[in-house]
This record gives C-alpha cells, structure tokens and sequence, in this order.
C-alpha cells in the first residue's frame, strides 16, 4: 500500500489485512483494506456513497432484520454518529483505516481547517480525480485503471492510486487505452456526476486539468467532516 504525493514523496505501509470485526449501535464494522460485500447494502446504512456505486436503493431502511424498525430504537449515540460519517469517507473512496488516519494526521499537521484539508486530501487522490473525470464509473474501477497502468499523469505513467494531484497537473489516458475509457464514458454518461469546478475536462482527447483545489460546495459526498475529525480527536 503506498501513500504518495504530487512532489513524489512515497510513503510504504502494510498490505495486511486487520479482520476484527464488531457491531455498535446496530453499525456493523469491518476493519479490513477493501469491502468485498454488497454496496448497496452500504448505501443502505450510511446514505449516498458515489464513490462505491451508482445504484440506487429500492428499500430506504438500514439492512439487517430489524432494519425497519431501526428507527423506532431510539437516538443514536454521539460517537454512533461520528462512526458513520467517518465510515462514509472509507467507503466511499475505498481507502483502509490506517490510510485514512494517515490523512487525518497530514491534515492536521497542515495549516488551514482540518475538515477541510482531510476533504481536500482525499478529493485530490488520483483515484478519485480519474473518477471525478468521468473516466471510470466508480473509484474502485478508476483504481483498476491506474494500477493497469492506463493512466499518465504530466506525461509520465502513474500506477498508484494514491498519488496526489496537485493544480496544473494534466491526466490523460495512455494511447492504446483511449478504446477503453471511451467505451466507458459512452456507457455509463447517463449516470455520470457532472465534472467539478476544480476539474477542466477535453472529452474529446481524454484529458483533464486540475485547475485548483477542490472547493469545500464541490466534494463527492454529503459529509460532515467535523464529525470525522471529532471521531479522531480522542483516538489520536
């Protein structure tokens, strides 16, 4: 697993899978690298996850067989609440426990509003900027494409998903790939989210610009990160 930047700076951690699983206040955690099980099940729990699926839900209530009567439980507790926000932004960017403390640590060590920053982090991911662009139909596919080296980044092939875009960086589609990405863009261009304000998109040649950092209206995700940050203010 690889943390890496726009300046180059490649951080290595462990490819280890951390399989403890437990269950609060009726949200079922698995603390693993990636989330192999239904997602709209997800979706289902946690609310609107673009980055993991385009689905939409046919039943409205948590799964489970007492979904339907989650809400006569009762109030959820705090921590309950900032549980499922901070699980929002792992599943939908697709990203491990340890790299998402990762990020939160970098936010924090920079200068600025740390929901912000964490927001900013994740949004500037390659990943996320390949899917953002229409490229692929979800972060997970725009990750395949990355890793299978169909992706250039200011010219130069970039196979970790993880790298950080920065403003002026230009990605495109390596030649013998414009076939593929096209085809998905031809595919999925009714479910597609509109490309954001940071992001400047030729369709034509495949290519896009990030013309800025990701403006807080303009994230893939409904979010309130300040309930992420206050998850990690205790545990950090």
């Amino acid at each position: 697993m690889h943390f890496a930047s726009g300046n180059g700076h490649v951080v290595n951690g462990s490819s280890s899978l951390i399989r403890t699983t437990s269950i609060h206040n009726g949200i079922f955690i698995k603390f693993m690298a990636r989330y192999r099980g239904p997602r709209v099940r997800l979706v289902r729990r946690l609310g609107e996850l673009p980055g993991l699926t385009q689905k939409s839900c046919t039943r409205m209530f948590p799964p489970g067989q007492h979904g339907p009567k989650k809400k006569l439980v009762g109030k959820e507790s705090q921590y309950a609440i900032r549980l499922k926000e901070k699980q929002k932004l792992r599943f939908n960017y697709g990203i491990s426990e340890r790299q998402l403390i990762r990020y939160v640590r970098e936010a924090r060590r920079l200068k600025g509003s740390t929901g912000d920053l964490l927001l900013q982090l994740l949004e500037m991911r390659l990943d996320n900027i390949v899917f953002r662009l229409g490229f692929a139909r979800t972060i997970a596919a725009a990750r395949q494409l990355i890793t299978h080296g169909h992706i250039i980044v200011n010219s130069q092939k970039v196979s970790i998903p993880s790298y950080l875009c920065k403003q002026n960086d230009i990605i495109s589609v390596v030649e013998t790939s414009r076939s593929l990405v096209q085809d998905n863009i031809k595919r999925f261009s009714g479910q597609r989210q509109l490309v954001s304000p940071h992001l400047n998109m030729n369709q034509t040649a495949l290519q896009g610009t990030v013309t800025n950092v990701v403006p807080r209206d303009a994230v893939g995700i409904p979010i309130n990160e300040l309930l992420v940050v206050e998850y990690y203010s205790r545990k950090l």
